[in-house]
């Protein structure tokens, strides 16, 4: 398989589905086949406007004669009938077999009307032909359509934007050196090189090197991050100025890059509720317009002595009131928001979650590794008058640094993030169930917990011993830097809390949204936690079982909820939610249980999908009354009520009018990119 052909695999047909079928009827045309269609039309619509009497006598100019030049109009009308007027005779075929007639059963029984009537003129009937009014209808049509098939294309150029992400080729270290190969070549386990400023090729585990790579297509962030021996890289993801060698472990449709174009494909073929309105609008719309027109017809055929003026009046309606605004005014908008989503790091699987997100009552928050890092640090020290709090972190940090225990960790983490250079030990040895001693700087030291203090009575001052208190009231893990017999330092060390978490709360408080934490954790740490972010309400000490149960008894209380978790443990309670958040997905973007999947690690993303999904509704709201309710007017002027006032809608403004509501629909969505989606 070719590079291109492994290009459009992946990138596929972003589907501006979930219209009504006439509308899926057409979208399935290409961009070009309606744009050579217009220009052909217009070319072929000119000699029957430049032939036609009325238009002659508008404008006070005669067209030459020849013989048979009075049937240059019926001529070339006929020729864009059949050539322009086709896509829309085929697509109303399609809607009548699918028994959902719309837009283009509108479109052709309008053109047909017309057509079949000036045919009927120009052989003997009496009236006028409308040869010039069936051209220019026609024309326009294929331009509202041409307009339409460009917007929604660009919409879901994104899909294809990412495909672009990967290289041609890239270079496999082999036994003997290297090889420049086709990306489609690769299989899990070579071994590629990566040169500074490459494109990497597949996802894959870097074996030497180090270097920043620009993930922003992935999370939206434009901050390089630093790759070293060990670090997960991701495919279509740019290395900055080091060299990297790195094993594939995902090529082709396993990729993350592949994984998200599938999501963003996905979410826009789903459908959702507001498609569902718009389907039925759609269809409603059709109805009253060809009621609307059997009426106006008969009226005009009852009052009047002109056939080709009710003919006129029934054009007019049925082509006012095509519902083609309204199958652009929720697919556009969709292909846009999950677009605009996918490059913020929120990636949607199922459109009903996001559609679901702007009425949330309660944000449900997994605790660890969600709302904390899952990662211990240090949140208080106190010393005796001996030592200062960077003394004492700097030794306790020398005595830990052999020890593997994650608490060990956390506090050799907390000295070098303050910049403190940790010292050599010497004679470390781990004390099973109480802590650990070794030499530092020739003096004997121990850390350990409450027990170990008791075990070995040591002296403790009133500020360790205040702070030991208040650390275990807090529920946080309290370990004792001790020399012989006397406490130097007391530590309090909790799962580290988020930098974002708090910005995530704030922000959803304002949108008016309640925030609970869930966790198996004992009710003094999640108190702690919760006291510290301000949240709401705490649900601790909850088995992974019972946290569905947890959210569906906020639901009998009438409250929408979502869930946000890591979608492992979490998977029951993301199912049972009405909206379902993975968060931290990092490259494993093929997480099932959610509806919308978080690229980062970051809580603050679920305010941003509030605001997307708010967003997003207001546009389809607006453009479903654009594209439905201007018809309250229009219709009845289409059929000539203001005729006595001389107030006429001729059939090609009619169409002008139409293809002008699709474009405003068209704009109205493209508004939606300006959407400012940052939080904190």
């Amino acid at each position: 398989m070719d590079h291109q052909a492994h290009h459009d695999e992946h990138a596929g047909h972003g589907g501006g589905g979930g219209g009504h079928e006439g509308h899926d009827k057409h979208a399935g045309h290409s961009v070009a086949m309606f744009r050579d269609r217009f220009w052909w039309s217009v070319l072929l619509s000119l000699p029957t406007l430049v032939w036609s009497p009325s238009i002659q006598d508008w404008v006070g100019l005669e067209a030459p004669t020849f013989p048979l030049s009075e049937y240059v109009p019926a001529a070339f009308g006929t020729a864009v009938f059949l050539y322009g007027g086709l896509v829309f005779l085929k697509g109303a075929l399609g809607e009548l077999r699918a028994r959902l007639p719309g837009m283009m059963v509108l479109i052709s029984l309008a053109i047909s009307v017309a057509f079949f009537y000036s045919l009927a003129v120009t052989f003997g009937w009496d009236g006028e032909p409308l040869w010039w009014e069936l051209a220019t209808l026609v024309t326009i049509m294929l331009l509202g359509h041409w307009i339409e098939m460009r917007s929604i294309g660009q919409a879901q150029g994104a899909l294809k934007e990412l495909a672009k992400l990967l290289p041609d080729l890239t270079v496999r270290i082999t036994g003997e050196g290297t090889e420049e190969v086709a990306v489609s070549e690769l299989r899990e386990g070579d071994l590629v090189l990566v040169r500074p400023g490459a494109a990497i090729p597949a996802d894959g585990a870097v074996q030497e090197g180090r270097s920043a790579v620009n993930e922003s297509m992935l999370t939206g962030e434009s901050k390089p991050v630093q790759k070293e021996v060990g670090s997960r890289v991701v495919a279509g993801t740019v290395n900055g100025s080091g060299s990297l060698r790195v094993e594939v472990t995902g090529t082709g449709a396993k990729t993350a890059l592949a994984g998200i174009m599938r999501l963003v494909s996905e979410a826009q073929s789903s459908r959702s509720r507001a498609q569902v309105l718009a389907d039925r609008a759609a269809f409603y719309l059709t109805v009253v317009a060809i009621v609307a027109g059997t009426a106006t017809l008969v009226v005009w055929l009852a009052v009047g002595d002109n056939p080709a003026f009710a003919v006129q009046r029934l054009v007019a309606v049925l082509v006012i009131a095509c519902p083609h605004a309204l199958g652009l005014a929720v697919p556009l908008v969709v292909a846009i928001s999950t677009t605009l989503g996918a490059r913020n790091g929120l990636l949607v699987r199922d459109r009903r979650g996001l559609e679901e997100a702007r009425s949330l009552d309660a944000v449900v928050f997994d605790k660890t590794g969600t709302l904390t890092t899952g990662e211990f640090g240090v949140v208080s020290i106190a010393t005796d008058e001996a030592l200062s709090e960077s003394e004492a972190l700097r030794l306790a940090a020398g005595v830990e640094q052999d020890s593997e225990h994650t608490i060990a960790q956390g506090i050799v983490a907390a000295a070098r993030d303050k910049g403190l250079e940790v010292p050599a030990a010497s004679g470390f040895e781990a004390i099973p169930g109480h802590g650990v001693v070794a030499t530092v700087e020739t003096r004997e030291l121990r850390m350990g917990g409450p027990a170990f203090l008791r075990t070995l009575d040591a002296t403790v001052s009133d500020a360790i011993h205040v702070a030991g208190e208040e650390s275990e009231r807090r529920g946080q893990t309290t370990v004792y830097l001790l020399e012989g017999g006397r406490a130097l330092a007391v530590f309090g060390l909790a799962d580290k809390v988020r930098e974002e978490s708090r910005a995530a709360v704030e922000a959803l408080h304002r949108m008016g949204i309640e925030v609970v934490m869930l966790t198996g954790d004992a009710k003094a740490v999640a108190d702690a936690v919760a006291r510290d972010l301000g949240i709401d309400t705490v649900f601790a000490e909850v088995l992974p079982e019972q946290k569905a149960d947890k959210i569906r008894a906020l639901q009998a209380e009438g409250k929408k909820v979502a869930m946000v978790g890591d979608g492992v443990n979490d998977a029951p309670a993301l199912v049972s939610a009405d909206v379902g958040v993975a968060i931290g997905a990092g490259t494993d973007v093929a997480v099932e249980a959610g509806d919308v999947v978080l690229v980062r690690s970051d809580p603050r993303d679920l305010a941003r999908i509030v605001a997307l999904s708010r967003a997003t509704y207001r546009k389809m709201l607006q453009n479903l009354w654009w594209a439905a309710g201007y018809n309250i007017f229009a219709i009845p002027l289409a059929a000539g009520i203001l005729a006595g006032q001389g107030l006429l809608l001729a059939p090609a403004f009619a169409a002008v009018l139409m293809s002008l509501s699709t474009i405003i629909v068209a704009a109205n969505a493209q508004l939606l990119r300006r959407t400012d989606l940052s939080v904190g």
